[in-house]
């Protein structure tokens, strides 16, 4: 069985190709240890690779292939979401925020489960990591506000042109799905190409993510983040090109 390698703060990372694939016990497993400092979550997301883990775990840093991503022109509008839009985009006080309160929203999704798990991936040490890459300036929260009260939203790294989709919440319906699709517009209005989404789930290849070989993934993120990145601001009009697009033709993008 091959070996986990162990990290002491400061180590680099190693090459995410080397990460355990489909024959070892964890596929996409890349390294143990470290540290959540900002310089070390620059480094991982630069070479696309994130930590999760649970309470009771080391940091445990992982890289899988193949990567689910959404390519920003393959975003599935369905009908019912179309009208939340339209209706949400129409009605006094329903607003989108981006870091307004980047904290309340990573504390919301920390107190959201994924599907499936009983528990939280969002630690405090990660709260409070990804707090410390916010303010400098390299992690965002996309926000839905209905009424002056934080109805839902995500949060996202983002270096350059690359941006990395992390976790979302929900408090009314479809909130958290509107602050996706302000995320897709802001990426669209800004040239950004695809955001990442990790993991393949039900709910993300509804709206249109695929998944990608982790080769290609690192070369586009190569590329990406030398680029400019967007404006982290919300124009209600970025709702204009979303609203007017064609529905995607959903191509294969794994290989």
């Amino acid at each position: 069985m091959r070996q986990l390698p162990w990290l002491e703060p400061g180590d680099a990372l190693p090459d995410p190709a080397s990460a355990w694939g489909t024959s070892d016990p964890v596929p996409g497993l890349l390294a143990a240890g470290g540290s959540l400092d900002v310089d070390t979550l620059m480094q991982a997301y630069s070479h696309c690779v994130f930590p999760w883990f649970s309470e009771d775990q080391p940091i445990l840093w992982w890289s899988p292939d193949p990567r689910m991503v959404l390519r920003v022109a393959d975003f599935k509008l369905h009908r019912s979401l179309r009208k939340t839009l339209l209706r949400f985009a129409d009605t006094p006080g329903c607003e989108v925020r981006i870091d307004h309160d980047f904290e309340a929203v990573i504390g919301a999704c920390s107190r959201s489960p994924r599907v499936g798990q009983s528990g939280t991936w969002i630690v405090p040490d990660m709260v409070r990591a990804y707090t410390n890459l916010h303010l400098a300036g390299h992690a965002h929260s996309v926000e839905t506000w209905i009424d002056g009260k934080l109805a839902g939203g995500l949060y996202c790294v983002a270096l350059g042109g690359a941006v990395f989709g992390e976790s979302m919440f929900t408090r009314q319906p479809d909130a958290s799905k509107i602050a996706l699709a302000a995320l897709v517009s802001v990426c669209r209005e800004y040239g950004v190409q695809m955001i990442d989404c990790q993991q393949n789930t039900a709910h993300l290849a509804s709206l249109g993510a695929r998944e990608m070989a982790r080769k290609r993934f690192v070369a586009h993120v190569a590329s990406a983040r030398q680029q400019e990145g967007p404006r982290w601001r919300f124009d209600p009009v970025y709702w204009l090109g979303l609203l007017s697009a064609r529905p995607p033709s959903s191509p294969d993008v794994t290989t």
